[in-house]
């Protein structure tokens, strides 16, 4: 359960909880313990979560957008709905995470655990993807436009419907894909399996 302490300083707001985070640099990656907490559809905008426990967690429909998550362990989480656009979370645990539908673009995922992570209908444009994990991840239906993929390893990930852009594809073979024209730019559209 999560600490009530550090559950209301965070409820406090963004000012009070990241001079505390900034005066405790000691604090380990098992605090602040907010595993289990509700903060669905809570304004957490450009919070220093910082390697905060996070798991089972519910951020349905939460504005993360700039927030600082590096190393925060996310696992089982639920950030379906989440704007998370600008977010750090490099090194950040979402294993099993939901994030049906969050906003991820040009957060920074670099070296970021998403095995098994639900990204149905995520929306990832510019998102940084360097060296994650993505065992069993299902993008299926998620925007991956001027995503970089080309150093990303997606070969048991789940890629039905998913959304390309021509830029930055893998240099590994995908399945054949009908081609459309969007606002942006060529879209590439891979069928539904």
């Amino acid at each position: 359960m999560a600490s009530q302490k550090q559950r209301d300083l965070l409820l406090s707001g963004k000012k009070p909880w990241n001079t505390w985070r900034h005066a405790h640099p000691d604090v380990q990656a098992v605090e602040p313990d907010l595993h289990i907490a509700d903060f669905h559809e809570m304004d957490l905008r450009s919070f220093d979560l910082h390697e905060a426990d996070l798991t089972e967690a519910n951020l349905q429909g939460t504005d993360l957008r700039g927030a600082d998550l590096r190393g925060a362990d996310l696992r089982g989480a639920n950030l379906s709905g989440a704007n998370m656009s600008g977010v750090n979370l490099s090194g950040a645990h979402l294993r099993w995470a939901d994030l049906r539908n969050a906003r991820l673009c040009y957060a920074d995922l670099t070296r970021a655990d998403l095995s098994h992570a639900d990204l149905r209908g995520a929306f990832l444009e510019g998102m940084h993807l360097l060296n994650g994990h993505f065992d069993g991840a299902n993008f299926s239906g998620a925007d991956l436009s001027n995503v970089d993929l080309s150093k990303t390893n997606l070969h048991t990930a789940k890629l039905a419907g998913a959304i390309f852009g021509t830029e930055h594809l893998p240099d590994e073979p995908r399945p054949p894909a009908k081609e459309r024209k969007s606002e942006r730019d060529a879209t590439l559209v891979y069928p539904a399996a």
